[in-house]
């Protein structure tokens, strides 16, 4: 049975987990605290530190670069999903380079704010230590303070989005590629708090955002 080794609010988490739903595949989720990787450098065999990792058998699967699909790419062709079609190429990789740098930037900031209701309480030292070193010291409180004009960006952001999705079930056509499913990593993590809904001025992409949530693949 495939493992996925996560932390549950992770945006890139997400992503592999929705996509092993999507498939219909049983898996085995493996939650690990955000501040002991221990697991995922013994599995890597002491090459990666991040997460997600997705364990199949004997075989580890990790990303070998900041702007690579690794883990997407192989459950896609494991369980043959076609999320990757050669003609879309050049389109997703735009996209999903969007999501994952000008998109995630704003989200994973206003997830973050309510950090104490979702990080175990012995994990919460480490969490806001890794987050001082990367964004400095006091960063989880001055994203507070931004949270208005935070939220007015992540709106901004999300309206390409909603522009193609008046036109189309899912970003690029009538069926899920990668990156709807990326783009619902980015949408689910700034969610995971419970404190916050997609903008109201976004109807069509509240109405993807539903259908993500629950489309599983055709066989």
């Amino acid at each position: 049975m495939i493992e996925l080794i996560q932390f549950p609010w992770s945006n890139f988490c997400i992503v592999a987990r929705r996509i092993l739903e999507f498939s219909g595949a049983r898996f085995k989720i493996i939650n690990i605290p955000s501040g002991d990787r221990s697991l995922v450098w013994k599995l890597t065999q002491e090459k990666y530190y991040a997460v997600p990792v997705v364990k199949d058998g004997a075989k580890v699967v990790f990303e070998s670069g900041d702007d690579t699909q690794d883990i997407a790419k192989f459950l896609d062709a494991k369980f043959k999903l076609n999320l990757f079609p050669a003609e879309r190429e050049g389109e997703q990789a735009i996209l999903w380079r969007y999501f994952e740098h000008d998109l995630e930037a704003v989200s994973f900031r206003l997830n973050d704010l309510y950090w104490r209701e979702f990080v175990a309480k012995d994990d919460q030292l480490s969490f806001v230590r890794h987050k001082e070193r990367k964004f400095g010291r006091g960063c989880l409180d001055e994203w507070r303070t931004q949270q208005q004009d935070l939220l007015r960006q992540l709106e901004q952001k999300l309206q390409p989005c909603e522009l193609m999705l008046a036109h189309a079930e899912f970003l690029l056509g009538e069926r899920p590629l990668f990156v709807d499913f990326e783009l619902f990593g980015m949408v689910e993590n700034f969610l995971y708090s419970g404190h916050y809904r997609l903008p109201k001025t976004q109807p069509h992409l509240r109405a993807w955002h539903r259908r993500m949530k629950t489309i599983r693949v055709a066989r």
